[in-house]
């Protein structure tokens, strides 16, 4: 059986790459495609991995400031064909579930979240200290994202909450169980 992994972002350490590292010791052998991976700001075991990045990985400054290039992600994502898998297992709180593959290709999605600022948007801007104005003028693209992000859920084969909460927002935002 022929599996990849994938992941939003490998530029810092929280939750979802303890996930990663489960997956990843799960299936050694398996590529990890990821937008991202600041390889000098990641643990030096990482590099025995096989991480494979998009084109995003060469944009300026991005490892560190990645916020203003979330409207490009699913452009990168949706450019990425998966279909010479027979799994994918996307790890996800972000864009990372919008990759193309084939009807033969089982996507399994692991979700940490649905994409919070997206689909949380107010809560997001209260949190990054946004004022009224940049908010004004992001809604507009959320709203984009949004379609986006629900259309790219709307190819996952199954979804796996991590948990009741998760699996509660999976259903509201995505209309999916």
């Amino acid at each position: 059986m022929k599996l990849a992994l994938v992941h939003d972002w490998l530029n810092q350490i929280g939750g979802a790459e303890d996930v990663l590292q489960v997956l990843v010791e799960m299936y050694p052998e398996s590529p990890i495609y990821t937008s991202i991976y600041d390889r000098d700001g990641m643990p030096p075991h990482y590099r025995q991995w096989d991480i494979r990045t998009l084109w995003m990985d060469r944009l300026p400054a991005i490892y560190n400031h990645h916020q203003p290039y979330l409207p490009l992600y699913p452009l990168a994502w949706q450019g990425l064909d998966l279909s010479d898998y027979d799994v994918v297992l996307s790890n996800k709180s972000g864009f990372c579930h919008g990759f193309k593959k084939d009807d033969t290709t089982l996507h399994i999605c692991y979700c940490l979240a649905p994409t919070r600022y997206v689909w949380q948007l107010d809560a997001y801007i209260a949190r990054e200290g946004f004022g009224p104005v940049l908010g004004s003028v992001l809604k507009p693209l959320i709203s984009l994202l949004r379609r986006w992000d629900y259309n790219a859920a709307q190819q996952v084969d199954h979804f796996i909450a991590i948990s009741s909460e998760i699996k509660e927002r999976i259903q509201r935002y995505y209309q999916r169980d």
